[in-house]
């Protein structure tokens, strides 16, 4: 069993740390949603938050913005459902 996020002050940080992005849009709308419900993060949407932080800036944006949906390696439901989060926080 993983130990979920939430109790590993460590992981807590990375997950804060790899939130920090190039493009300031993308960070006010990381930034507020984790101050919103970093706390609650399920172990399945870390993992999502994590597959799209390893997105490109601009990739990330248009997905966040709505202007795309979620293609090839992130195009699965339980990253579907964080992006659905993320857009309306």
């Amino acid at each position: 069993m993983l130990d979920n996020h939430q109790s590993d002050p460590v992981k807590r940080a990375r997950l804060r740390w790899r939130a920090r992005r190039g493009l300031l849009e993308n960070d006010l709308i990381i930034s507020r949603f984790l101050d919103a419900h970093e706390q609650n993060l399920t172990d399945e949407e870390v993992d999502a938050f994590s597959r799209l932080m390893e997105l490109p800036d601009n990739e990330l944006m248009d997905l966040l913005l709505a202007r795309k949906e979620p293609e090839g390696e992130v195009d699965l439901p339980h990253v579907h459902a964080l992006i659905g989060r993320l857009r309306s926080a």
